[in-house]
């Protein structure tokens, strides 16, 4: 299973860049256990994750086409 994520605001600065390609991750844990795996600081940093432009809460499957994006913290105004 092939999972591209999208990565967003201050978190690109860990990553590197605005897009992460994962292989093996059927689920959103899955995801972040790799994501923090790769990228240590991701560990201590608030952040949401959206599967195709929800914000999910709970663990939930992913696949080749889904759109897996990082959001930090934003405020309304």
């Amino acid at each position: 299973m092939f999972v591209e994520i999208m990565v967003f605001g201050q978190l690109t600065e860990i990553t590197g860049s605005a897009t992460v390609a994962l292989e093996g991750a059927a689920d959103t844990d899955a995801v972040l256990r790799l994501l923090q795996t790769r990228y240590p600081r991701l560990t201590g940093s608030r952040y949401v994750v959206a599967v195709n432009k929800k914000i999910i809460t709970e663990n939930t499957k992913v696949g080749n086409t889904d759109a897996v994006a990082l959001l930090p913290p934003f405020s309304g105004g």
